[in-house]
């Protein structure tokens, strides 16, 4: 029986070998390599300051911390998203303000941040930044996000979890920018399963010297100089606390692998991409089917591939459809379930599914299928064949007459 997993790094000998050449050195924490992947990593992505962390969720924390988060004030989060991009804003008792998903990308409906952040304005809320996040690790609307900060004074805080690399340009023909150009802090993810992996791992961006050195005392314990130039030639036993920090460090095993996963990501992007087309070409003529697709002026990452089953073309929802799919041995996932549907948020901030109503209609017929770059053609080809055969068994039949079933391709 075939076995095609959700998702598989891809570590090769290079990552390996360096691994154990850090061990072998005798420095396993913060140390020469996270700084190197930091200078990499920042120059890569086009940034000037990265700083090193063990989570994109520590990246979005430090980052909120660094522009200024304040209990009581308000934070524009897409409700289309996973949980870290809220709870850090309530890790300073502060609120988000949820706003729904656009049905061409699933990511922030910028006409509906209006509405709602001049309804929180009214009830008197002081609405301070907005954590755009690029879904699947396609750039969403990136001109409206900036024209939405500058009126309302808000700081942009970006989460590219998805996006390493991802690029939009504003019009056909302009330079291709990065992810985050526009952002004070853009936020990236190397979790086991993103595009580039240091098994765990996250890295906050900016332009900002100012945000870089308090990101980086933050991260860890608020000490006032590098922790680990102590214990080298030009570093000083002596240090002093000079804020409650927190211990978000990335260590120096992690970015061992990091180092080489960074090198190969314009390789790695190339193999997604590929099976993201081969994927829509499979299934570009199901009905009951609507595919993801690259927005115009965007170059997608493709760290997801999702589609959306016509439900109402189908007489099975969406957990037979996965569960006959793990039966043929097939791994897939949901992105997400919106936040306002999570009891937290829904009694908290006191949700209903029809206040988000594309979220809320969306979210049924999400499933993404595997892709990572040692895919094989035939294991594409396998996963479309079977999905095909599953679609094509549930049906729901019109007028007596049932649609052939689709051959594979």
């Amino acid at each position: 029986m075939h076995s095609i997993p959700f998702y598989k790094p891809s570590i090769g000998e290079p990552e390996i070998n360096e691994v154990v050449d850090c061990l072998r050195t005798g420095w396993l924490t913060t140390g020469p390599k996270t700084k190197q992947f930091e200078t990499e990593f920042a120059r890569y992505i086009q940034h000037t300051h990265a700083v090193a962390v063990n989570s994109c969720t520590a990246a979005l924390h430090l980052a909120l911390e660094a522009v200024g988060l304040k209990a009581g004030q308000t934070v524009v989060v897409p409700t289309m998203t996973f949980a870290a991009t809220a709870e850090v804003v309530r890790y300073f008792n502060a609120t988000p303000l949820l706003v729904d998903c656009r049905a061409a990308d699933l990511n922030l409906d910028v006409a509906d941040a209006a509405r709602r952040i001049e309804a929180a304005l009214a009830r008197g809320e002081e609405v301070t930044a907005i954590i755009p996040v690029h879904y699947g690790g396609q750039i969403g609307d990136a001109a409206g996000v900036t024209a939405l900060a500058e009126r309302y004074g808000l700081k942009i805080i970006e989460d590219a979890a998805h996006c390493c690399p991802a690029y939009y340009r504003d019009q056909e023909g302009a330079p291709w920018k990065s992810v985050g150009s526009a952002a004070e802090i853009t936020c990236f993810s190397f979790y086991a399963n993103k595009t580039i992996t240091t098994g765990e791992g996250g890295m906050a961006c900016t332009e900002s010297q100012e945000h870089a050195d308090r990101m980086r005392i933050m991260s860890l314990h608020g000490i006032s100089r590098d922790a680990w130039k102590r214990y080298t030639a030009e570093g000083s036993w002596c240090y002093e606390i000079i804020a409650p920090g927190y211990k978000y460090n990335l260590t120096d095993i992690a970015a061992a692998i990091g180092l080489h996963q960074l090198r190969k990501a314009d390789r790695l992007h190339e193999k997604r991409a590929q099976w993201a087309r081969l994927y829509s070409e499979y299934l570009s003529e199901v009905d009951e089917l609507i595919l993801p697709k690259e927005m115009p002026n965007r170059i997608h990452s493709w760290h997801l591939y999702s589609v959306r089953l016509r439900l109402d073309l189908l007489n099975v929802d969406r957990a037979a459809v996965i569960s006959k799919m793990k039966s043929a041995g097939i791994g897939t996932s949901v992105h997400w379930m919106p936040l306002h549907m999570h009891p937290y948020y829904r009694e908290m901030l006191g949700c209903q599914q029809s206040d988000y109503p594309c979220a809320a209609a969306i979210y049924p017929e999400l499933v993404s299928l595997p892709l990572y770059p040692d895919m094989t053609p035939e294991q594409v080809e396998y996963v479309c064949r079977t999905l095909k055969e599953i679609i094509g068994r549930s049906r729901v039949v019109i007028s007596g007459v049932d649609l052939p079933v689709l051959q594979s391709s």
